[in-house]
């Protein structure tokens, strides 16, 4: 499962680099992961405080620190 998790986290990173700050909507759609394998990647890439998560407008975009 650890794994899985790496490889998610490396997808919505490589999208963030390509794409630039984007909402989660959007990025779910490009990384085509459930919400479940979404929001894991994106604890791991918060803990290594790779993303910053921000609220805005009852939305949450997600960027590259």
């Amino acid at each position: 499962m650890v794994e899985i998790i790496g490889i998610n986290a490396g997808k919505v990173w490589t999208a963030l680099s390509e794409g630039g700050c984007q909402n989660v909507k959007d990025l779910k759609k490009a990384v085509k992961l459930t919400d479940k394998d979404l929001y894991a990647a994106f604890g791991w890439l918060a803990r290594e405080h790779k993303i910053s998560l921000i609220e805005e407008d009852k939305e949450v975009y997600v960027s590259l620190k």
